[in-house]
Parts: C-alpha cells; structure tokens; sequence
C-alpha cells in the first residue's frame, strides 16, 4: 500500500493558521505547562473525552502536584482520585511511573524520549505528546484524533491496529510534522481530530486541508479510519455478594492486576449453592438473602452480567477479618479508596434498599 505524500509546508501552515483561530488554548493543562502536568492530562484523555476530563484532572492535581506527591501516595489513594474514568490500569501505570522517576530521576520528568518511552504506560505518541506540549521538543505524535485526521486526508485503508496501516500512518505523522512550532502543530491535530474530524458527521467545511483530503473528494469519510474487525462479544455471568450488617457492608480489595486490579468491590460466586460457603469463610451463617435488579458492565473484550445479591444478616459474624485486603465498610460514609463501577452502583443501591425499609 503506497500513499502519496503533499508537501510538508502546504499542510503544516494550513494547521497552524486554523489553530492561531480556533485551537484549544485555554484547558486547565495547558496553563504553565510542564512535563508532569501534560503527562497526567495526556494519560487521562486516553480513551475519555475533554469535559469529562478536566474535573478529574483538576482534583487529581491538587491532590498530587508533582511526582513526588504521586510517588509517595498510596495506589488506593490513587484509584480513588481515578474512581469513574474507567481503564484503571492507566492509574496504576501512572503511580508505577512516578515511583520510578522517584527513584531513578530523582523526582524529576526525563527529556529524552528513549527514557520516556521506557517508562509504565507511555507509549511512543504519548512520550512525544508530552515532551512537543510541554518542552517544544521535535516530535511527531499519533493519537486516535491523529490517525483518523491522516487516514481521512490520506485514504489510507484498513484498520490503524493493523502493524502495516500503523507504520503508514507514522510516515505521514512524522512527514508532516513541522520544523518549527511542533507544540501547536501537535495540538491542531488533536484539536482537529476532536472538533471538526470527528467519527461521525464531521464538519468538512470548516477543515483548513479539505481541499486535498482524499475521503472528502470521495465521499466516504466514515470509511476512514478503517473499523476494528467484528468479533462476537462473549457474555459472562457473576453473583455478587453485599453482606450488610449493622450499617456496614463487607468488601475487598482485587488483587493489583487483572479486572478491577486494586479497586474494591464485592466477593463474587458463580451460582446460588455456592453463597453459604463463600459467607461461610467470613463466620457469616444466619442471614437472609434478595436478589436484586441485575445490570450489564461491558469492557472493551466482554460484557459481564451481575447479579447483585443483598444478604442481611441476622447475627453477628463469628469470622474475624484477618487481612488488610477484607474489610467492613461504613456504607453511608466510604473510606477514600478507589472502587470499580459496579460498586459504586451497588453501594448507591444498598443506600437506597435501606432508606425504604
């Protein structure tokens, strides 16, 4: 697959001139920038839209202003200041990254990309985002705003995931990136990608380069970037446990990785005979238990259906809590702590069960 490149000038100053108009220049990153600011905010938006990105941003920030503060947190302090973005390992990676700064860069940011790429959770678009926004560094950058901006202008075919279409888009990420000003050129494309080359109706008429974009001229611009191949979402099934007892539900903290990796939620089962050996563990054995409403949590490779079960117990549990990983919750006044998305919903949901008996 070959594409034909366009002078670099002809595309970089077209960018430019838009962005001195119309780019985003006023986010709460953007104002005395450094590093470790755009780092945080550059993770963040991984995934997630701008508004729903700035309040997190701004708390997470005034709890943790540098990498030391970050470094010398507790990671549950850490998820819960991420608790609702989602992609929890972006959090995890961000606290594994600073304690290696901590340690290794004496608290401080690197400036060479080998040493940022090196770090947890920063890739090459990332590492070069971070140091062309914060230190004007020479450095081509290829988000999803990015990829779709090039596919689209280029016709490049085929899914970005593809390793080949990747590469193809990288050649003209890095072709047109410009000699000078790369920290605003860098910021057009994402700003770009995300108001006015969006997925889907994006506004064609208000693009500095519509005129040579090959998906215009051809009327497909939903073609491009091309769409992940389908697979058929697998289903899967869980019960999970909420204990209650005296104002307080008992809960766990998941192991650091894998689903959840760090959050707190609830024990799980996968049927009804096994809830009075799994409470069991816990000296929990007089209790009445009510399913309540199911709901559906989807991630990125399957859906998981859960089925809540409140189990009100009777007697006060025999079993003592032996590890700092279980613990008895005061359900109407939760610990700082990050939680998965279903606990969050089923805590919301014991409040409400008690508030109507």
């Amino acid at each position: 697959m070959s594409v034909q490149s366009h002078p670099k000038d002809t595309i970089s100053n077209a960018i430019l001139q838009w962005f001195d108009k119309y780019g985003r220049k006023d986010l709460p990153w953007q104002h005395n920038k450094t590093p470790y600011s755009v780092w945080i905010s550059e993770i963040m938006l991984q995934q997630t839209q701008v508004a729903t990105v700035i309040p997190y941003y701004q708390k997470f920030m005034a709890r943790f202003p540098d990498i030391q503060a970050l470094a010398q947190a507790p990671i549950d302090d850490v998820l819960h200041h991420w608790t609702g973005l989602g992609y929890y390992a972006r959090a995890r990676n961000l606290h594994k990254a600073a304690c290696v700064m901590q340690e290794e860069y004496n608290g401080q940011f690197p400036t060479d990309i080998e040493s940022v790429m090196a770090l947890p959770g920063i890739g090459r678009s990332t590492a070069g985002a971070v140091l062309s926004l914060s230190l004007g560094q020479s450095h081509a950058i290829l988000d999803g705003n990015v990829k779709r901006v090039l596919a689209r202008y280029y016709g490049i075919e085929g899914w970005p995931g593809n390793k080949t279409v990747e590469n193809l888009l990288w050649e003209q990420a890095i072709h047109n990136t410009p000699d000078e000003r790369v920290e605003d050129y860098n910021q057009a494309m994402m700003d770009m990608g995300a108001t006015l080359c969006t997925r889907s109706k994006p506004r064609c008429t208000l693009c500095p380069i519509v005129e040579n974009c090959a998906a215009n001229e051809l009327g497909r611009q939903s073609d491009f970037p091309g769409k992940k191949p389908k697979k058929e979402t697998p289903v899967k099934t869980t019960l999970m446990l909420l204990p209650v007892w005296k104002g307080k539900v008992f809960m766990y903290q998941r192991p650091p990785s894998g689903i959840w990796g760090g959050l707190w939620s609830f024990h799980e089962v996968a049927n009804n005979e096994s809830i009075g050996e799994e409470l069991g563990k816990w000296g929990i054995h007089q209790y009445h238990s009510q399913e309540l409403k199911g709901f559906r949590h989807t991630f990125s490779h399957f859906h998981l259906d859960i089925t809540p079960i409140l189990i009100e117990i009777n007697e006060e549990p025999q079993g003592s809590v032996q590890d700092s990983t279980n613990m008895w919750v005061d359900y109407n006044d939760m610990p700082n702590f990050g939680l998965s998305v279903p606990a969050s919903k089923l805590l919301d949901v014991i409040r409400q069960q008690k508030h109507l008996q």
